[in-house]
């Protein structure tokens, strides 16, 4: 463990920081908290742009909750990158953010990722933290468990506040995100198969969601839009229940605002064909989840920047395509037919 630890800051922290003193207004920067690893305080960040009225759309791109995953952190650092290097120049992109906010949290875990470890530096994972209990029964230590903070998936004790980081993502996404019209969060993690997969919730349960069709129109307009992509657009349920699930927890906190739509999305990258190209990686620790080769790297960057740019596109033409009446009832029906006609009763 300690030959990962460096004197120097995490490089995608260090990014970070380069971009927030070097862009001027509109982009807007604050520290939600700070989280002490043995000597070091590193800041858990947020950044908006956009238009601030709650009656906007919203969009939430989130990297880093799994401190071994950098390429979250790096997919969403990059396409931050990209718009405020658009902003001295792009009349279109001015011209979208008078329509949209947008709110990134690119590295949740900053003490994970320079510990290089999934887990938070106090050993909790942070997508197994929140207040939520599944209903049905999880895989064992892998749906999350109470043993021990020395074990992987541990969530933390029973009744204790939620950890720092995890409490400040669920705070930004309550401030920015709930009660607008529409609002999509994407959060951007590695590490399960070898394709690409877009899960929604619920992960505690395998019953369908509330917003089942919007999230199935949602897919729609995605697939439609990109007809050769390689997402897999499903509900993390089909795969496996956890306990502890934020998104889960902040969707249900959606719920309390009927007049509002909140769609969140896992983007997992399949880290398993990078292994797959490069079988020498599964002898590291990083190569396990994160592509270790550049040329691999930057394509990883561009393949993605598009996805990210369909839910700023989406969020602003939500009135397009969100379903209302009859249409909605058929998208539910397809939904249905599609992700759980063979999800046991």
């Amino acid at each position: 463990m300690t030959a990962l630890l460096t004197s120097a800051p995490p490089a995608e922290l260090a990014e970070l920081q380069r971009l927030i003193d070097t862009t001027p207004a509109p982009l807007e920067a604050r520290v939600l908290c700070e989280v002490r690893v043995r000597d070091r305080v590193f800041p858990v960040h947020a950044l908006t742009l956009g238009n601030p009225s709650p009656e906007a759309p919203a969009v939430g791109f989130f990297g880093g909750v799994h401190g071994l995953e950098r390429i979250g952190a790096e997919v969403v650092i990059a396409y931050l990158r990209s718009l405020v290097s658009r902003l001295s120049w792009d009349a279109s992109l001015h011209q979208q953010l008078e329509h949209v906010r947008l709110v990134f949290m690119p590295l949740v875990n900053p003490g994970g990722l320079w510990l290089g470890t999934r887990a938070n530096p106090r050993g909790v994972d942070l997508m197994r933290n929140a207040p939520i209990d599944a209903v049905e029964s999880v895989p064992f230590m892998v749906g999350g468990q109470r043993l021990s903070a020395g074990l992987p998936w541990y969530r933390g004790a029973s009744g204790a506040p939620m950890e720092s980081e995890s409490a400040a993502l669920c705070a930004l996404v309550e401030q920015e995100l709930l009660g607008r019209p529409l609002s999509i969060a994407i959060d951007c993690h590695s590490g399960f198969g070898v394709d690409d997969r877009l899960w929604f919730p619920y992960a505690h349960t395998r019953a369908p969601i509330p917003h089942l069709a919007e999230m199935h129109a949602l897919s729609q307009i995605f697939a439609n839009s990109h007809a050769h992509h390689r997402y897999v657009f499903e509900p993390q349920s089909l795969q496996y229940l956890t306990h502890g699930d934020l998104w889960d927890y902040l969707y249900r906190r959606a719920l309390d605002t009927p007049a509002s739509t909140f769609l969140p999305l896992t983007l997992e990258m399949g880290s398993w064909l990078w292994v797959k190209k490069n079988p020498r990686q599964i002898f590291t620790r990083y190569g396990i989840f994160n592509p270790l080769i550049a040329h691999r790297q930057q394509r990883v960057m561009r393949r993605h920047h598009a996805l990210l740019d369909f839910f700023v596109r989406a969020a602003i033409g939500h009135a397009r395509w969100l379903p209302r009446g009859p249409a909605r009832e058929q998208h539910r029906a397809d939904a249905m037919a599609r992700w759980y006609a063979k999800v046991p009763a």
